[in-house]
């Protein structure tokens, strides 16, 4: 893997995707700084030290920006052979946190595998491992997914199961952002809209009973329409985000000066870090925040589409897939955040504090600036195609990419 040509090795140095690696690095940067403000009093009444979270971030930092390295040494080809395998992976995870002495329970529900210092999201590694099973089963199955029923049917074998999982711990959130970016990928795989339309009136009709089947999913239901109607109940944290982005008006109380993060508003450093953000610096950076987060992924849907253009298939799959679950999750984690939507516990992409999505969110990264790098090299050189073939024991590179 260290032999073959990657982004990391060519002539002219790194060659990577300079516009994306800039957006995602700026986000990164200013997701350290603000889970320093809004962690700051929590952590040190907690532990005694206000640097605790800034530290153990730092540390999910290193460890995402290593696996983000990794992942850029390895060809999209190798992801695409081995996508069931990761798929596999992904349901063994997902089952075992639901063992009792296995998973860790927080607040009533068992998202976390612990480790030690550290825990594991399975969520957020299934979340990646199906972008790629599907994106893969895309380019098996592209003429099936278009002219025929069985071809749209077969994914939702995955889908359900998964969401049954997801939904099992409880993540509601996370089943919707993977569901929806499946359901993306399967439309500009080719299916047919008329297959389409009733498929989406089914994933909106599940969401609805799914919303409505338990008691406190319908009470965040009802008090996200009316959070001052139990301010100081059901509608506490979401009344308390609103006041932040009171507090901030344009241009902010300055960073570091945030009085919700004073112990008013829960989650201030992980979910809810937005609203921190929103009163320190106002509404402009808040702005400012959102034009980042829409410049990241509109350009990871470009990469796909250049991707696709250049017919790599896999790789453009991928790369919508990837775009849309970081459009999912920002979506859901600012309509939270400005009362739009009813609370969810979802991180936002790059800023809100959690090692797991960190690490993906890097993963992520490296793998759209891989799909970038390959689609300009195009692959097609005979120096690649020789050390790609000896990297996959003789099978060349369009072999692997067929699934032959």
């Amino acid at each position: 893997m260290l032999a073959a040509p990657s982004p990391l090795r060519t002539r002219r140095g790194m060659d990577l995707d300079f516009p994306l690696l800039a957006g995602c690095l700026a986000l990164l940067g200013l997701g350290l700084v603000m889970i320093t403000s809004a962690s700051s009093e929590v952590a040190a009444a907690l532990s005694g030290n206000p640097l605790y979270h800034m530290v153990r971030h730092l540390i999910y930092l290193a460890i995402g920006l290593c696996a983000g390295f990794m992942t850029l040494l390895i060809p999209m080809a190798m992801w695409q052979r081995f996508s069931g395998s990761l798929l596999l992976i992904a349901f063994v995870l997902l089952i075992l946190v639901l063992l009792p002495g296995i998973g860790r329970e927080v607040n009533g529900a068992k998202r976390w595998i612990g480790f030690g210092l550290f825990n594991l999201q399975p969520s957020e590694l299934a979340k990646l491992f199906t972008v790629m099973f599907i994106a893969a089963y895309l380019v098996r199955r592209q003429e099936e997914v278009r002219e025929k029923l069985t071809g749209f049917l077969k994914p939702m074998l995955v889908l359900g199961p998964m969401a049954a999982l997801l939904l099992a711990e409880p993540d509601f959130g996370a089943t919707v952002v993977l569901v929806g970016a499946a359901i993306a990928m399967l439309f500009l795989g080719g299916i047919n809209l008329l297959r389409f339309i009733p498929l989406a009136g089914a994933v909106l009709a599940l969401g609805a009973v799914v919303m409505t089947s338990q008691s406190y999913r319908l009470q965040r239901l009802t008090n996200f329409v009316d959070p001052w109607a139990d301010q100081y109940g059901a509608g506490y944290q979401l009344s308390q985000a609103l006041i932040a982005f009171g507090r901030g008006e344009w241009f902010g109380v300055g960073l570091g000066n945030s009085i919700q993060k004073q112990f008013y508003l829960p989650e201030a450093h992980t979910d809810f870090v937005f609203a921190v953000l929103a009163e320190e610096l106002g509404m402009i950076g808040a702005l400012l925040t959102v034009a980042l987060f829409v410049f990241v992924s509109v350009r990871a849907l470009y990469i796909g589409l250049w991707a696709e253009k250049a017919k790599q298939f896999f790789a453009a799959y991928v790369a919508y897939g990837l775009a849309f679950l970081w459009i999912g999750q920002v979506l859901i984690n600012i309509g939270v955040n400005v009362g739009l939507l009813p609370t969810k516990g979802l991180t936002l992409p790059f800023l809100s504090y959690g090692g797991s999505s960190l690490v993906i969110c890097c993963v992520s990264l490296a793998l759209l600036l891989r799909i970038e790098w390959e689609r300009r090299t195009s692959l097609g050189s005979e120096e690649f195609e020789f050390s790609e073939a000896d990297f996959f024991d003789g099978q060349s590179a369009e072999e692997v990419r067929h699934g032959r």
